[in-house]
């Protein structure tokens, strides 16, 4: 019997009598440097396991330098894809001295027939291979499933629909018999919510009388949910849109109510009622509590497996209520119309899970006068550094005049900018185009916005210009395709996070595509045909492959003095499904570059 490792996926995915067989079935060869391992349209007869050295995948139709498209090291496997299909479609050659273990065809395929997620494994996309290592770094598996798959349908109340003739008394009655906190009231273009403040209001500040009409004081702009959607969506868009209650519409028809208290009731740990303690924060020292407890909501997500979508949304949407509420706190009530609070760059994308440096600025309307504006925006700057957001080291921040202006002032900036087309100009043209309001008029942004697109967006020369920084950076994969290893580690945010996000941001600024994320962005650009929606969806799941590689070395370097390397991977320290991952993620970087470069001709520039 060899010894082998199996710990890994997809051996792990093989119960103890499994690995067993491989452990008897298996035999160890010696293959010397340059000798050819499994030529192009052999028929495959094993799967390789590598123990010891390097193996090159190479494709024999392509050119020179080209043909090299993988490199294996220990631990990887090769050979599998073969076998099922009947013959390689590639070359795989030993760089160097090698042993690898040979698992035959036969048992292989006994394997598969035997355990069918362990046959799964090798024909899925890089999306399910990162679901995989999700499920695997979770404590004893993903604890949170059954919250993360629970459905609205599940957790929803039965609604308490009134008459469109019901009375404010008749209400109160319903509302006292059936121990509920809301109600919904027929309207003339659909349903209203009544809750027990509203009729409290009604009837002790408002002075509306107990026969008075139930519709007169309802809300008809209701937040809906579908009964199929995932509760964790439910929860996000409660912390975004500033609600307690959503309404459950199928077809149209409301068929039930979600609570507050019945989402957070999913959730097992303290930590997760951090966005309630921010909704019920009555003064900054209670937000500054609520805030600096984020990190830890932060760290039981990523331990509990959820998935980093679903993270990035609600910590997005918990930022957003923070500065929403300190905004609140100190601007003067009279302001809060005629001004947006705008955040920008990962926290305008909604990308960023921990606290960042501050980016974000002030729209102001046109005929808004505001005195001590630059001393009020200096106050808020201080108070958001309070809250656990550093300033930012550019200076883009509302405490710097020039990222506060009026409508008018923006739209003259941005076609200042445009017309420049200099390396600073496009950045702050970048920026903008991530901006999402927080606080305030949103309406004032999207004029903005709106004069941004307007502006840039026919302009072929500029988006080439503009489209270039994506290349700035190189990907850290070696002439041959493997993947680099420095030993301080290669930087994924320039090598895999910026191409992405800059390349879909300069095709969502040609295609005016209004959402701010990039997975957004991904979904429309497919939608609207500019990108095939298997190249989206490779692009969406290395993007989040990257950003998860990326958190888990912050949440490593949290509460140390110095945040240096937080966007480092070290290589040599990654399992091999993470390494098999990062390394296709980064080959789907390199080929979106390539068309990006096509697209705009950058290859002449």
């Amino acid at each position: 019997m060899v010894e082998v490792d199996l710990s890994q996926p997809p051996f792990s995915l093989l119960d103890e009598a499994g690995r067993e067989r491989i452990r008897h079935g298996v035999d160890l060869a010696y293959f010397e440097r340059d000798e050819v391992i499994l030529e192009t349209g052999q028929p495959g007869e094993y799967v390789f396991l590598i123990h010891k050295g390097e193996v090159a995948e190479l494709d024999t139709t392509q050119p020179g330098a080209r043909e090299r498209i993988g490199h294996y090291t220990a631990g990887d496997l090769f050979g599998a894809i073969s076998i099922l299909n009947g013959k390689s479609r590639y070359r795989f050659r030993a760089e160097q001295e090698s042993l690898c273990y040979l698992l035959p065809k036969a048992l292989f395929l006994q394997l598969c027939d035997d355990y069918p997620a362990f046959a799964e494994f090798f024909r899925q996309t890089l999306a399910h291979k990162a679901r995989l290592l999700t499920e695997q770094r979770a404590e004893g598996g993903v604890t949170m499933a059954g919250f993360m798959l629970a459905r609205v349908s599940e957790c929803m109340r039965p609604p308490l629909y009134m008459g469109s003739h019901t009375t404010i008394a008749e209400a109160v009655a319903r509302l006292h018999e059936s121990h509920a906190d809301s109600l919904l009231v027929e309207g003339e273009r659909g349903a209203g919510m009544v809750t027990k403040t509203d009729l409290l209001n009604a009837l002790v500040l408002e002075g509306h009388d107990r026969d008075s009409p139930l519709r007169s004081i309802a809300h008809f702009e209701l937040v809906t949910v579908r009964p199929d959607q995932y509760l964790f969506e439910v929860l996000v868009a409660m912390t975004r849109c500033k609600v307690e209650r959503v309404v459950v519409l199928e077809q149209e028809t409301p068929i039930g109510v979600v609570e507050l208290t019945d989402v957070l009731s999913y959730f097992s740990s303290r930590s997760y009622v951090v966005s309630l303690q921010v909704e019920q924060a009555d003064s900054l020292d209670a937000l500054f509590r609520a805030s600096h407890r984020t990190p830890e909501l932060v760290k039981a997500l990523m331990a509990q497996g959820v998935k980093l979508r679903f993270a990035m949304g609600l910590l997005a949407a918990l930022n957003g209520r923070i500065m929403s509420k300190a905004w609140g706190f100190l601007i003067d009530e009279r302001y809060q119309r005629d001004s947006c609070l705008m955040v920008m760059g990962s926290e305008g994308r909604g990308e960023q899970i921990l606290k960042t440096d501050q980016d974000n600025g002030l729209v102001l309307a046109d005929e808004l006068e505001w005195p001590d504006v630059g001393e009020q925006m200096r106050h808020l700057t201080e108070t958001l550094i309070e809250l656990g957001y550093p300033p930012c080291p550019g200076n883009i921040m509302v405490s710097n005049p020039e990222w506060v202006g009026t409508v008018s002032q923006w739209r003259e900036r941005i076609a200042r900018w445009a017309q420049a087309r200099d390396g600073d100009s496009l950045m702050k043209l970048a920026i903008m185009l991530d901006s999402h309001a927080v606080a305030g008029n949103p309406a004032l942004l999207e004029r903005v916005r709106e004069a941004l697109f307007e502006q840039c967006s026919r302009d072929e020369i500029l988006l080439s210009y503009f489209a270039r920084t994506a290349l700035r950076f190189s990907t850290p994969l070696t002439l041959f395709g493997s993947l680099k290893k420095p030993q301080h580690g290669i930087d994924i945010k320039k090598g895999g996070i910026f191409p992405i996000v800059h390349g879909v941001r300069t095709m969502a600024l040609e295609r005016r595509i209004q959402p701010t994320s990039t997975l957004e962005r991904l979904e429309m650009l497919a939608a609207d045909g500019r990108l095939e929606e298997r190249v989206a969806e490779d692009l969406a799941e290395a993007l989040s492959l990257f950003t998860e590689l990326r958190l888990k070395q912050q949440l490593e370097r949290l509460g140390q003095a110095s945040g240096k390397g937080a966007d480092r991977v070290v290589v040599q320290q990654l399992s091999s499904l993470e390494r098999d991952l990062l390394r296709e993620a980064l080959h789907i970087v390199k080929d979106f570059k390539q068309s990006l470069s096509q697209r705009y001709h950058l290859e002449y520039s």
